[in-house]
């Protein structure tokens, strides 16, 4: 898997440490926007506040593909039924072409009725029953994962996502959480310098952010529509965290 790593501060305004409580005001300096790096004197002990990112960005490790098994019918049990018969040949061609019954699960069932606008009156035409489904795969599967389920009874391919597996999200958040602390703690040390103080703690630290999925909207006009085998070329995953740290200082 190939990662790009890289770091940065948030640019911030930068309060000056009161050199004499009670005598001198604060001296607030503009260093940019976003939340105030701080070096302040409280009654609790002399303090530097911070925020820092950390970024990662890894090749996506896993494919979720949303396909639907759809039929129109004159009535509710008859589309039921149709959906139930082209689900089962649908799901029995992925375990053919290897693909674990534990990797297809429902995403959403529904029968409802149908109906005609186009006139002065609604008009109810039929009953449609729709049944979908996600796959998670390996990205470099999830072209095969499509022809094999719009050949054999799907009729509608809704939603591919390349992503992260839990396993691979929980270390590249680590990796950018220590990324974003390094950061921070270069920022602290540089006001910390400025205000000729030494930083001897963290006092508090807490945290935010995420991760980046790589969404493809992907559409079959129908379930035998002619053309060759489906690929992807899925973009880079990015995790992202930032921190924000108060370090005690003397």
């Amino acid at each position: 898997m190939q990662r790009s790593f890289r770091t940065f501060v948030l640019p911030f305004a930068v309060a000056a440490l009161v050199l004499m409580a009670g005598c001198l005001a604060p001296l607030q300096v503009d260093g940019g926007t976003g939340p105030a790096n701080q070096v302040s004197d409280a009654e609790s002990g002399r303090s530097i506040s911070v925020s820092g990112n950390g970024e990662v960005t890894a090749d996506a490790d896993l494919a979720v593909v949303t396909v639907a098994v759809t039929a129109t019918a004159s009535s509710a049990d008859e589309a039921r039924g149709q959906v139930a018969a082209d689900s089962e040949r649908m799901r029995q061609a992925l375990r053919d072409a290897g693909v674990a019954d534990d990797a297809v699960s429902t995403a959403y069932f529904r029968v409802g009725p149908q109906y005609d606008y186009s006139g002065q009156e609604r008009n109810m035409t039929g009953y449609q029953a729709v049944h979908a489904y996600t796959v998670e795969v390996a990205p470099d599967e999830a072209g095969e994962v499509i022809d094999v389920a719009v050949g054999n009874g799907a009729s509608e391919v809704q939603q591919v996502t390349f992503t992260l597996t839990d396993e691979t999200r929980a270390d590249l958040r680590a990796e950018a959480l220590n990324a974003a602390m390094d950061a921070a703690r270069t920022d602290a040390d540089t006001l910390a310098e400025a205000a000729d103080l030494s930083i001897t703690g963290v006092r508090s630290v807490s945290t935010t952010g995420g991760y980046q999925p790589v969404d493809t909207r992907v559409a079959y006009e129908s379930a035998d529509s002619a053309g060759g085998s489906t690929s992807f070329e899925p973009g880079p995953v990015t995790v992202t965290a930032t921190v924000s740290v108060t370090y005690d200082a003397e």
